[in-house]
């Protein structure tokens, strides 16, 4: 049975609203891991509640943590955190959430049994290889090399030498848990260009707030010390990467969008937006109020996402309706994402009439009048919400399964109609 379609709403002038995001799910999904390790126990406030972020909870639950949440919204928690000994003999299911497939493995690794993974059915197409390795590497037995697997200690830790080319999160799982190996852990990365570098700067930046010693001094090393993980009572920043498609509505319609809290400083590739909106002839001010947005003309870019990957949906839409041509470079690794984003945006792009064609490691996006059709999700998020970019300056454009944004943005469907009437949230 097909997933139902969502009729994209078109805007019917430009759209001035403020938008508040619920918490990043990058640090959401980094936090929950750090205070289950941690010597005591502790917070973490404002929390995303997602389907991502849910599942990394119930997998800390099975592996011991005691998770009580509080002040509960539909996208947001306070979770009151008890660590406890890491406990085997349960089942983590992983969905297709890539933090919780890479972050718990070596969580798992410290238990006093054997842990079983597995996903949704396109999660067991996702790279693996390179984590579970690692930590046979490290002592661990491992059955498996994709999902579904099992896990179990112990292991001692040390150092591991990976290719991590194909996601950063490979090294921000193996770091998470480090400090709690007996010899900690020292990765080092050898291969293409490791993507994504500022998720591994925020998983650095986290574990040094909670005590644990760090080294990155050396380029594509990362040296853990064992030591205790700090109890902390934690606030999550806003998701910055979802604010791309608000922002986006400001373009596409001429109008100005606002995200409240958007940090002064702050590891999340989401920030980046500022400059690529810029780039692409948007006005943009940081102000006590946040950041707004303000769309005048839609131009094409050329630019280099590597670090930025999970904004590629969200540029090539805005480029699909730009009046100059696009590139964007070094996303050959969203390949491997949720869905082949790369072959399913330009699939998409073109299904509506537009001109975008795959390069080995990016797309280029040529301007042309786009029509009504179907904008397929292949259950991704981020394709979810491009689909719906295009529909605010394209009639008849349907979104299968709107619903997929759960995944990171439970009320996306509300928030965008809120954001279309101008309300603000």
């Amino acid at each position: 049975m097909s997933a139902p379609l969502w009729p994209a709403p078109v805007a019917s002038g430009p759209v001035v609203a403020t938008v508040a995001l619920p918490g990043s799910k990058s640090v959401t999904n980094r936090a929950l891991p750090l205070a289950a390790l941690a010597d005591g126990p502790g917070r973490v406030r404002l929390a995303l509640r997602s389907r991502d972020a849910d599942l990394m909870a119930e997998g800390l639950r099975k592996l011991g943590t005691r998770m009580v949440p509080s002040n509960e919204s539909v996208s947001s928690s306070d979770w009151e955190m008890t660590p406890g000994p890491v406990t085997g003999g349960g089942h983590i299911e992983c969905g297709l959430a890539g933090t919780v497939m890479r972050f718990l493995p070596p969580i798992a690794a410290l238990a006093d049994g054997e842990v079983s993974f597995d996903g949704d059915p396109h999660a067991r197409k996702r790279p693996m290889g390179t984590i579970l390795d690692a930590l046979r590497a490290l002592g661990a037995h491992v059955d498996g090399d994709r999902l579904p697997f099992t896990i179990r200690g112990p292991l001692s830790g040390g150092e591991v030498t990976v290719d991590a080319s194909g996601s950063s999160q490979f090294v921000s799982g193996l770091m998470l848990a480090a400090a709690r190996f007996p010899k900690g852990v020292t990765v080092r990365h050898v291969g293409p260009p490791v993507p994504s570098m500022p998720h591994i700067a925020m998983t650095v930046q986290m574990l040094r707030a909670r005590g644990v010693e760090v080294d990155d001094s050396e380029r594509h090393v990362w040296r853990v010390l064992p030591g205790p993980i700090a109890a902390t009572d934690f606030t999550v920043e806003p998701d910055l990467s979802n604010a791309a498609p608000f922002f986006a509505a400001a373009m596409v319609t001429g109008g100005s969008v606002t995200i409240p809290h958007w940090p002064a400083e702050t590891t999340q590739p989401g920030d980046r937006l500022r400059e690529l909106l810029t780039g692409m002839g948007a006005r943009v001010e940081l102000t006590a109020e946040g950041l707004t947005v303000h769309g005048g003309g839609l131009h094409g870019i050329d630019v280099d996402l590597r670090d930025e990957a999970e904004l590629t949906p969200t540029i090539v839409a805005l480029a699909a309706l730009a009046d100059s041509p696009t590139r964007v470079r070094g996303v050959a690794h969203i390949r491997g994402h949720e869905t082949d984003r790369i072959t399913a945006l330009a699939t998409e792009v073109n299904r509506l009439g537009g001109d975008a064609r795959e390069t080995d490691d990016g797309l280029e996006i040529f301007p042309k009048k786009l029509h009504a059709g179907v904008f397929h999700s292949y259950d991704d998020h981020r394709m979810a919400t491009a689909g719906a970019v295009i529909g605010l300056a394209v009639p008849g454009v349907e979104v299968e399964n709107i619903a997929t944004t759960a995944k990171t943005l439970p009320e996306f469907a509300t928030m965008w109609a809120a954001m279309l009437r101008g309300d603000a949230s």
